[in-house]
């Protein structure tokens, strides 16, 4: 028995494919099915469009190969010699099941329909059926499983508000530039990278920022505070979780499937996650609490910590294995008082964004103001500047201690000193049209010295 027509098999085009969208393109498709004749249909239909298809011959084989692989979605036959395919999807739901269902059947009676709908089926197609159905309920079902994703992850998102990191990765100092060399030349690589360095310095940002350059850029990137979960359920948030055999929670690792994990404040997982995850780091396949199979993953992953975890090692709060299994390249993010230079430009865009998403005037950022902003230290880093951004531009002024306000004595005679050195070794530079060379011939100082004073004011 043949299901084709010359309708049917039709070449997929360019065209073909962009009529489904994308998420064709990307989606891996298991159909499972005894007749040989429908199997090398649906091959032939959904290879040219989808990014991996195979096909399985019964059950047993199909069981075999998800044991191996992790597939999108499983177009399953229900009547097949042995079991009937919603049996067999019972069966594979209590040992761990987690790809979407299309069940193809030729019966379609209400005690079917109701036994799929307990068994999570998302569509069925009815035989005979025609190319143009099977892709449309699979471009259907393929679009319902990413936008529940999406929600999932963005309530995740949300839940983190406050931790989580947005923008990119500003400045032009040497030490942000050795950091811009180093991302791009990790980002093709699988390579686990750790982020270190203290709290506000960038770490979540720079690790946007090489998930963006990598070729999972297109796929999620799923940022994890583990400080920010109750102990208690964050294995089941993390790993997932199958519940009496039959409700599946999927966890955040495969959420992001295909993109980048992001694991902030890592030396706040409890040791029992510390042992998971170092087992998943090493197998590249977790295990949902409450299933029986494996899922293999498709990730990469991204630490950051604001600790000492060779400390933590040592005191005994860290497992030393996963420590060593997650620090392959260490990037040590500057604080911002040594890259004071990248001071000036930070504050225009942090100035130009707040201005613009609150709706209020803009601050004057005028020579004596950045000058105090590039001499504070800055302990809170790039954060404790965003903040104090914002709040001036709500209150409508600087903070005394910034604005430059009141008598001139003291420290504040001293840099008005240096504000005096600035304005004049700038209008000698426009004098000379920037060539700082012969700036500092007529200034009787070194290239350097011009060189080293430009940097500092972000020139």
């Amino acid at each position: 028995m043949t299901h084709k027509t010359p309708a049917q098999d039709k070449p997929a085009t360019q065209a073909g494919k962009d009529d489904y969208g994308e998420t064709l393109a990307a989606a891996s498709i298991l159909v499972v099915d005894d007749e040989p004749g429908m199997r090398n249909f649906l091959t032939k239909t959904l290879t040219p469009r989808c990014k991996r298809v195979e096909q399985a011959r019964s059950a047993a084989e199909a069981s075999d190969i998800l044991d191996r692989a992790h597939f999108d979605l499983v177009i399953l036959d229900n009547i097949m010699p042995g079991t009937t395919g919603l049996d067999w999807l019972g069966e594979q739901r209590r040992v761990g099941f987690f790809a979407e269902t299309i069940l193809i059947t030729a019966y379609a009676d209400l005690d079917t329909v109701i036994q799929a709908l307990r068994a999570g089926v998302a569509d069925f197609v009815l035989k005979p059926f025609r190319a143009n159905q099977i892709l449309n309920a699979v471009a259907r079902t393929l679009d319902r499983k990413y936008l529940r994703r999406e929600n999932y992850l963005l309530k995740h998102a949300l839940s983190e508000s406050g931790t989580t990191a947005r923008g990119r990765l500003m400045g032009k100092s040497p030490a942000i530039a050795e950091i811009r060399d180093m991302l791009n030349r990790v980002a093709p690589l699988p390579t686990s990278v750790l982020f270190t360095g203290a709290s506000g310095t960038g770490k979540e940002i720079a690790a946007r920022t090489l998930h963006g350059l990598s070729d999972r850029a297109e796929n999620p990137f799923v940022a994890v505070n583990c400080a920010t979960i109750s102990p208690d359920h964050i294995a089941e948030e993390l790993f997932g979780e199958i519940e009496g055999g039959e409700r599946r929670k999927d966890g955040l690792l495969l959420h992001a499937e295909g993109g980048t994990l992001f694991l902030d404040e890592i030396a706040q997982l409890p040791d029992q996650v510390q042992a998971t995850l170092l087992r998943v780091l090493e197998d590249h396949r977790i295990r949902p609490a409450g299933a029986e199979r494996e899922i293999p993953l498709n990730l990469r992953f991204l630490f950051a910590t604001n600790a000492d975890l060779e400390q933590a090692v040592a005191e005994g709060r860290f497992r030393a294995d996963l420590f060593h299994r997650i620090n392959v390249l260490n990037i040590a993010m500057p604080a911002l008082k040594d890259r004071s230079e990248d001071i000036v430009e930070l504050a225009a865009v942090f100035m130009s964004e707040f201005s613009r998403t609150l709706g209020l005037p803009a601050l004057d950022l005028n020579e004596e103001v950045l000058l105090k902003l590039s001499r504070y230290d800055w302990p809170g880093n790039v954060r404790e500047l965003r903040n104090l951004i914002e709040r001036s531009v709500i209150l409508g002024e600087f903070p005394t201690e910034f604005s430059g306000a009141g008598e001139v004595t003291g420290a504040e005679a001293i840099e008005t000193l240096e504000l005096v050195e600035q304005r004049h070794i700038l209008n000698v530079l426009d004098a000379c049209h920037g060539n700082r060379a012969e700036a500092a011939r007529r200034l009787g100082v070194s290239r350097k010295t011009v060189d080293r004073k430009c940097a500092a004011w972000g020139i």
